[in-house]
């Protein structure tokens, strides 16, 4: 007897998509870094996606495996290296920009080299990865420059919640389409 698992890549998606698009609309000046970025990086960006990339690891899916855990392991010291140094007091000292820049580069690279992952999948998972992939390299330049340029991280906010609504309308697409048995959102899938 086999049993059936649900898609785990669905909670991931709207995990990381939420995740993506709060820190974003930061990034673009509409609120600070404050302890609602802390609590959904660490629990929804970052443990939820841990707990799928381990249920991808039980469907055998090793994209999945290694996209949402490392996404979330992401969000766990994304919010180690920038927000909690703010948050507990010892300040802005602790954040040399060049080596934020330096993270998010690393980032960038796993993240375009992922997009190879996507090609014979569907059009929205390839804008996701595109579209982060991208992001981290205007977080990269942002950061290089020495984080004071207030326009550029507000450009970046933007393609950010883009990016960050692509990923949880992708992931919010796998359940309603499962649900009601059809398309009811294209996600366009690459045909073979």
């Amino acid at each position: 007897m086999s049993e059936k698992l649900a898609n785990p890549a669905s909670l991931g998606l709207i995990a990381f998509g939420l995740t993506t698009v709060l820190l974003n609309i930061s990034n673009a000046g509409y609120f600070g870094i404050n302890s609602m970025i802390v609590a959904i990086g660490l629990a929804y960006g970052g443990l939820a996606q841990i707990i799928v990339g381990a249920m991808e690891f039980k469907r055998g899916n090793t994209f999945g495996l290694v996209a949402f855990s490392s996404y979330g392991f992401f969000w766990w010291s994304f919010v180690g290296l920038l927000v909690l140094p703010h948050l507990t007091g010892i300040g802005s000292a602790l954040i040399e920009p060049q080596s934020v820049a330096a993270y998010l580069f690393m980032w960038g690279v796993f993240t375009f080299l992922m997009f190879f992952g996507t090609l014979k999948t569907n059009r929205v998972l390839q804008f996701v990865f595109m579209s982060l992939a991208i992001l981290f390299f205007l977080l990269t330049a942002y950061w290089q420059s020495g984080a004071t340029n207030a326009d550029f991280i507000k450009i970046t906010g933007y393609e950010g919640i883009i990016c960050g609504m692509s990923a949880a309308y992708l992931g919010l697409a796998e359940v309603i389409n499962e649900a009601n048995g059809k398309t009811i959102l294209p996600i366009w899938p690459i045909t073979k």
